[in-house]
């Protein structure tokens, strides 16, 4: 089993590189015509980038219900890679990932940002 600093650090590490791409993803809508899927990439990405790692570390702190926090630390990462992904790959080469690869990260996100919220209201309180 992973340690939680491990795991702590795997999630900054994919956070790091989800800010990285959202940048460049940033970049290239505005520089490229009609990239407008690529703005909308470029959102979920740096939102979520900085979501991640903030879950885990209250996960990993005992601030967040444990099971609930790192799976939406996952789950952001997850989903945003999906939402993004897809986007990006329909700008660059004309088709998608999968079938609702979009629709299904998002919906990921959506349920992850729940299970933070689950995960701080279920956590039991330290004295």
């Amino acid at each position: 089993m992973m340690s939680a600093a491990t795991a702590l650090r795997i999630v900054v590490v994919v956070a790091g590189v989800m800010g990285a791409c959202g940048v460049a993803l940033a970049a290239s809508s505005a520089h490229l015509p009609d990239a407008t899927r690529l703005a909308s990439a470029s959102s979920m990405l740096l939102f979520h980038a900085s979501a991640a790692p903030l879950a885990a570390l209250l996960a990993a702190r005992g601030s967040l219900q444990r099971h609930l926090g790192w799976s939406a630390a996952c789950g952001f990462i997850a989903g945003a890679a999906l939402f993004a992904g897809d986007l990006t790959l329909r700008q660059f080469a004309g088709h998608g990932l999968f079938y609702m690869a979009a629709p299904t990260g998002g919906t990921l996100l959506m349920a992850s940002w729940l299970a933070l919220a689950l995960a701080a209201l279920t956590q039991r309180r330290t004295a």
